[in-house]
């Protein structure tokens, strides 16, 4: 069976809507002496758009086939992914119930109640805030047994809504890229993307390997080790391979860079902020500190050290969190003051 005919007999809402555009970066393209294209997953149109929907476009089917009437997960205090769901529970009428964790141990105002937090209230989203995530499923599972003790019908999705399932939304997504850039008659040298709980990087992954065969993506990671986030990609791959009941290509390959997270996850870095106001001042496209400025220092950085195979066009994928920098205003200006 083709990945696109087993994708299709799978329930799902129409959230995201029209293609997200791939755009050419013509002004970063000049000063990089390389063409960069974007795909805008950042403009989906929920709550600021972002990566998440497209997950939650299956997810959220599943909760509703399943007569839930509350959507439970978890994420650190500023997460795209709760806002996200917070946003679609609310679209649907559902309750959502979150476990928040502080990642870096911060007291900053901006954080703890600003960006993405702010917008969990106006989506009037229950958060509860927990010393840690270590332990996340188990956590998320003693939650839904409290609802269901006081009568609700939970429905639990992991962090960031990776697994197999979530997942499908980026197969979808990858065979959606795979007909752009035939439409386009473009050939990317490696399409790179944060990669962080990994559900975005393993479907994107396995939908361009039956799509667009030999295409490089690498993912930049946001919060581990090469050694540490592999099996995490591979094991999603593997999971949403089984699910669709499609064969992973024997050519595809997990490639990761792990040189640009630190210090940890959550925490900016001057490589990411650069980047930001890189993209910000060249055009007008707002990246975040904690995923996709990371990412984008690791594409810059690749362009510089020539790790590209070839000298064909690069495919960034943008998967948002605009939101976060107003929780990281002090980064920022930092940021700024010592870029000038």
């Amino acid at each position: 069976m083709k990945i696109s005919d087993s994708l299709a007999s799978f329930a799902r809402l129409d959230l995201v809507g029209a293609a997200t555009p791939v755009q050419k970066l013509d002004r970063l393209s000049r000063l990089l002496g390389r063409d960069i294209y974007i795909k805008r997953d950042d403009i989906t149109p929920l709550a600021f758009g972002g990566n998440k929907l497209r997950k939650l476009e299956f997810l959220a089917a599943e909760a509703l086939r399943q007569g839930a009437d509350t959507l439970v997960t978890a994420g650190a205090i500023q997460s795209n992914h709760v806002r996200q769901t917070a946003a679609v529970a609310a679209r649907l009428g559902l309750r959502c119930r979150a476990l928040l964790e502080n990642p870096t141990g911060t007291t900053d105002p901006d954080y703890l109640h600003g960006g993405n937090r702010q917008l969990l209230d106006l989506f009037e989203a229950q958060a509860e805030q927990v010393a840690n995530l270590d332990n996340a499923d188990a956590q998320l599972e003693a939650l839904a047994q409290r609802l269901r003790g006081e009568g609700h019908k939970p429905y639990v999705i992991p962090i960031g809504g990776s697994n197999p399932l979530g997942a499908l939304g980026y197969v979808r997504a990858g065979l959606e890229l795979a007909q752009q850039t035939e439409a386009m008659g473009l050939t990317f040298s490696a399409v790179v993307l944060a990669s962080g709980s990994a559900g975005t990087h393993g479907g994107l992954a396995l939908a361009l390997a039956h799509a667009m065969p030999g295409t490089p993506i690498v993912g930049v990671t946001v919060s581990r080790s090469v050694a540490a986030q592999a099996p995490k990609v591979k094991g999603l791959i593997e999971g949403t391979a089984a699910l669709l009941g499609v064969e992973v290509p024997a050519a595809l390959d997990v490639a990761l860079w792990d040189e640009y997270f630190a210090p940890r996850y959550g925490e900016p870095n001057p490589a990411g902020l650069t980047a930001i106001r890189l993209l910000a001042a060249t055009e007008g496209v707002l990246l975040d500190p904690v995923y996709t400025g990371k990412a984008m220092a690791g594409l810059l950085d690749g362009v510089a050290r020539r790790r590209f195979a070839g000298d064909g066009p690069l495919l960034f994928l943008h998967t948002g969190g605009a939101p976060a920098l107003f929780a990281y205003r002090k980064a920022m200006d930092a940021g700024s003051s010592n870029a000038n």
